[in-house]
């Protein structure tokens, strides 16, 4: 029989393996929770890390959008902004979903189409690439009205963006898209339609040194003058009459970070679903223009002498077969389709080709150029 001092002394030797053993376990349950709020941060937070790619590819982009359609539809305030997800898919195995805000966006789509164009706010932005800084929005061009003529509507205009890139690298890239409209109210049925992300304006002063200027004084005679006189010609080409640097409407102007760069800027046009190239129904040019379809063309250019033009046509008349490769090569327009623009485009490298039509054309300009 054990003795009373035995019996203390086991007593106490059990209650320190008792204690030990409650701060094992104190230590692994402690362990075990710091390592899920860890795990429930990182679920909660998207890794900053994690870029992607919506510009260096031609591939088709497919989109998921959930959002209330039938109230955006409705159009009650043009300031009304709505709560959605967007899902983005890379491939098959890659995907990204991202809160956004949806707000209206456009002035002439916005009042005829049943479809305006959207600006895309991500709660949380975007990564394009590791040098290009980040996406807080994105301005997405949807069909002005369901059907097949407004598929391709879209697609054409998504090639005018890239028939621009010809010109020079100073412009917008764009990603055709097919987007998936999904109800989140379930009051209108799920929809597929194209779409285009153009690149937001932050990326492309990132990727060319320059950054933007906003002012209603600016004119033509402000820019650089082989940049504002490409714009106009190429403008003449596609056939494009909604434009002006005054007021920068549809234009956008940067300038130049670079030491030592002048104090002119740089136009980069966009919005192009009223060309000649795209040849919309709805696209009918204003009574002031003097046009009579939105397929004739005009000059809006600022005053230069005619060696100036004979060069500027030159650049472009060069570049005829890298024109005709966008056109010919992309994979989401008709053999109609390509048919039709290649035809449009011949009426204008046609007469570039001729000497003689060559000269009434420079005569053209010089007589409706714009004397700023």
């Amino acid at each position: 029989m054990k003795t009373c001092a035995e019996i203390k002394s086991c007593r106490a030797y059990c209650f320190r393996l008792v204690c030990l053993a409650g701060l094992f376990l104190l230590s692994v349950f402690y362990s075990a929770g710091q390592n899920d709020t860890t795990k429930i941060n990182q679920d909660d937070q998207e890794h900053p890390k994690r870029y992607v790619s919506i510009f260096d590819s031609d591939e088709i982009l497919e989109v998921f959008l959930r959002l209330d359609l039938s109230g955006f539809l409705k159009k009650t305030d043009r300031n009304q902004s709505f709560d959605g997800i967007m899902s983005i898919h890379f491939s098959e195995t890659d995907s990204i979903d991202k809160k956004v805000t949806v707000k209206y966006r456009g002035e002439n789509r916005y009042q005829t189409c049943r479809f305006p164009p959207m600006r895309i706010v991500f709660k949380k932005p975007l990564y394009e690439d590791s040098d290009s800084g980040r996406i807080k929005s994105m301005k997405l061009v949807n069909q002005c009205q369901t059907g097949a003529s407004y598929e391709d509507y879209i697609i054409r205009e998504c090639l005018v963006y890239k028939l621009y890139n010809v010109v020079t690298d100073t412009s917008f890239r764009v990603r055709l898209l097919k987007i998936h409209f999904i109800d989140s109210e379930g009051k209108k049925k799920s929809m597929i339609q194209y779409g285009i992300f153009i690149e937001p304006e932050g990326l492309l002063t990132s990727r060319t040194n320059t950054t933007e200027i906003k002012s209603k004084t600016l004119s033509q005679r402000h820019m650089y003058p082989a940049m504002i006189d490409r714009v106009a010609i190429f403008n003449y080409m596609v056939s494009n009459w909604d434009w002006s640097v005054a007021g920068q409407h549809n234009v956008l102007v940067l300038k130049s970070l670079k030491i030592g760069a002048e104090e002119l800027g740089i136009p980069v046009p966009f919005d192009f679903d009223l060309t000649g190239v795209v040849n919309a129904e709805y696209s009918i040019p204003l009574p002031e223009t003097g046009l009579v379809t939105n397929r004739d063309r005009k000059f809006t250019g600022i005053c230069r002498t005619r060696e100036d033009y004979q060069k500027d046509l030159m650049m472009f008349l060069d570049r005829k077969e890298e024109f005709y490769a966008v056109v010919n090569n992309y994979p989401y327009l008709s053999k109609a389709a390509k048919k039709d623009i290649t035809s449009f485009l011949d009426q204008f490298f046609d007469q570039l080709e001729k000497p003689r039509s060559f000269d009434n054309m420079v005569d053209y300009f010089l007589k409706n150029c714009q004397k700023l």
